[in-house]
């Protein structure tokens, strides 16, 4: 048997199964990659919030991304929650010696509001992290975070994308979910332009979101698409994801990863 492309999380676990390490794996899953992951941090969290986080020493988050890479080998990076600027500027350091795409979630905060990393880490992002991304995608939270740059209407992602592009990542996926109307996202390098729209679902359950679209996005990269293709395909993934999430605990619920492989659910495709 042939080993499916090969998909290497970075990111922080989700004891609540709905984001982090746990959404990322899901996805790669769902859409046919091998999913291995490089724990960095984590977290007492569940429906209504996190209660607690914890980071991993940067010789332990070295040593799981050098015992995978070096035997397994890697064909897509996705990063997620790194905590401190030490894990950031770690982590980095090891992609830039890696020779596959990375797609960098700039994860600030939680669905819940919850501080996911130390705001001394937020110059380590722009000038390490940032610089090594295929793809960086951020949402307007983090954009603010990073950037200064507030959207507030469809015609500002622009202006928010040329700011992230000015860090170094090859292409900057605005996403302008947090906006009213249409969930609308900007992927750009600069040059070239793709607006990708969906129609946005009545459904409160959206824990998850941002892990699973870069996740998703890794997985179209590892499977040798181009940019355009493999945000394209994920933003379809994940607008099913959202159409079926689910009430999970006493907050907010999370996506559904397996939406495509459950007969009869909202969006799936036809066979």
């Amino acid at each position: 048997m042939t080993a499916p492309p090969r998909v290497l999380t970075v990111a922080g676990s989700d004891s609540g199964g709905g984001a982090g390490i746990q959404a990322d794996l899901k996805t790669m899953l769902a859409l046919g990659t091998h999913g291995m992951s490089v724990l960095t941090a984590v977290t007492a969290q569940n429906s209504r919030g996190v209660q607690g986080a914890w980071e991993l020493p940067v010789e332990a988050v070295r040593a799981q991304y050098r015992s995978v890479v070096d035997d397994i080998g890697v064909q897509a990076v996705k990063t997620g929650m790194l905590a401190s600027a030490e894990l950031v500027e770690t982590v980095a350091e090891l992609l830039a010696g890696t020779d596959a795409p990375v797609v960098v979630d700039p994860v600030g905060v939680s669905k819940h509001g919850d501080s996911l990393l130390a705001s001394s880490a937020l110059d380590s992002v722009r000038t390490k992290l940032l610089p090594v991304a295929t793809v960086a995608t951020p949402n307007l939270d983090e954009v603010a975070q990073l950037t200064g740059v507030r959207v507030t209407s469809e015609g500002e992602l622009r202006r928010a994308a040329a700011a992230v592009l000015e860090y170094g990542p090859q292409w900057a996926l605005i996403k302008g979910g947090h906006l009213a109307g249409d969930a609308v996202d900007l992927l750009t390098d600069g040059s070239e332009e793709h607006w990708l729209r969906a129609p946005r679902h009545d459904n409160r359950h959206t824990h998850g979101t941002g892990c699973t679209l870069a996740s998703a996005v890794a997985c179209g990269l590892a499977k040798g698409q181009s940019v355009p293709e493999a945000v394209t395909a994920a933003k379809e993934y994940v607008t099913g994801a959202i159409a079926a999430g689910f009430a999970l605990g006493g907050g907010i619920g999370p996506v559904d990863h397996g939406w495509a492989l459950t007969p009869g659910t909202p969006g799936t495709p036809a066979a």
